[in-house]
């Protein structure tokens, strides 16, 4: 899943998925200048829209607010 300003590249999201039973995010990347402007909130809905169950995902460290006010929740910390 991809977002674009113009014909720019912002913003990109990977997601593996089986298809019937769960979802992986890989991958959240948005480009540093336009963080903070809902691209990457508008990723993550549209892959919560197209995924058949639970997604799941690894935070970097430093990030976990983006991911809270998302409303995800945190099934483990292994660090």
């Amino acid at each position: 899943m991809t977002a674009h300003d113009g014909k720019r590249l912002v913003g990109c999201l990977r997601i593996l998925t089986d298809g019937y039973f769960f979802g992986t995010i890989t991958e959240l990347l948005v480009l540093p200048e336009y963080q903070k402007q809902g691209v990457g909130s508008s990723l993550l809905e549209l892959a919560k829209e197209n995924t058949p169950t639970m997604l799941y995902f690894g935070a970097q460290p430093g990030v976990e607010s983006f991911y809270e006010k998302m409303a995800v929740k945190e099934a483990c910390n292994l660090t």
